[in-house]
């Protein structure tokens, strides 16, 4: 073979692996590298507000325009004013109204979602639905509802009245036991009634039953509920606006909003630092129930 030939063949080869390599990329783009610049998207649309707000935490100057500049200034000024103010008084009251909606509404969920998954009664298929349609309403429409309720209520028990914690913790147990039911009622149908069956053999009760055998197996629906009433309460701004009143019974979210509410004297470096302070008990109850959430969300939807 001349050189001239060789040098032909070995052109159109490497012309060929060039090609293929091409088309290996190409393709590596259209099935899997498009997936990474999407995440990359996502992940900077979900970190930079984030990043924003801790950067203007750090910055003294108070007003969003000077923090333009991400951590050109950092000081803990804000995070100090923070004890000068009502900030911690609002964090308990939030904590203490959070913790206990979750509490509750973990027990009065898994009750309910117990007797409609375990027993047949009369109005049972009535009552699952009347809990769906319920939740089917914009929960604005009960605002001014609830506000007259409480109102009237006041007048005869004061502690279930307007500017009551009880009376706002009670109303967001109302306002969620349908959605928890639902969502419980699921998971409780994937746990065999034979369980059940073996354990009234051996003389247990109902109340022997739910405590000791079925609470334990779905511990990841409890975590789940548990967490999304936690973050409810802490969140939530108009029911607590509407029914708390007083400075001293505020939560986080009535108490920080007074900061930025006058656009001449907002505060908006300590409202970001008091946002990112509320963050961290969040985080924490999230990543210790993280191994429960996917389970917990998931099993509930394999039988209904």
């Amino acid at each position: 073979m001349s050189m001239h030939t060789r040098a032909v063949v070995t052109g159109s080869s490497a012309d060929a692996a060039a090609a293929r390599a091409g088309a290996r990329r190409r393709r590596w783009w259209a099935e899997v590298g498009w997936k990474y610049v999407l995440a990359v998207v996502v992940l900077f649309v979900a970190a930079f507000p984030l990043v924003y707000v801790l950067s203007a935490s750090l910055n003294p100057k108070g007003s969003l325009a000077a923090s333009n500049d991400l951590f050109a200034i950092i000081d803990i000024t804000n995070y100090i004013a923070l004890g000068e103010s009502r900030y911690w008084v609002w964090f308990g009251n939030t904590l203490t109204i959070g913790v206990i909606t979750a509490v509750a509404s973990v027990i009065m969920g898994a009750s309910a979602a117990y007797a409609f998954s375990r027993f047949r009664f009369t109005g049972r298929r009535v009552s699952l639905t009347t809990l769906l349609v319920v939740q089917m309403f914009p929960q604005a429409l009960a605002f001014v509802a609830i506000f007259l309720m409480l109102l009237t209520i006041g007048e005869v028990v004061p502690a279930l009245g307007i500017n009551s914690k009880i009376a706002l913790i009670c109303v967001y147990l109302g306002g969620a036991l349908g959605a928890n039911t639902f969502l419980m009622y699921g998971f409780f149908n994937t746990i065999p009634i034979e369980i059940d069956e073996s354990a009234k053999i051996d003389g247990a009760s109902h109340a022997q039953i739910f405590w000791k055998l079925i609470m334990p197996l779905v511990v990841p629906i409890l975590a789940v509920v548990a967490l999304l009433s936690f973050l409810a309460c802490f969140g939530d701004f108009i029911l607590s606006k509407i029914i708390l009143t007083s400075e001293d019974n505020w939560t986080l979210a009535v108490g920080m909003y007074q900061w930025v509410s006058n656009q001449l004297t907002s505060r908006w470096g300590l409202f970001a630092a008091g946002v990112v302070v509320a963050a961290v008990p969040v985080l924490a109850l999230f990543f210790s129930l993280q191994k429960y959430i996917v389970g917990g969300l998931t099993q509930g939807a394999v039988k209904g």
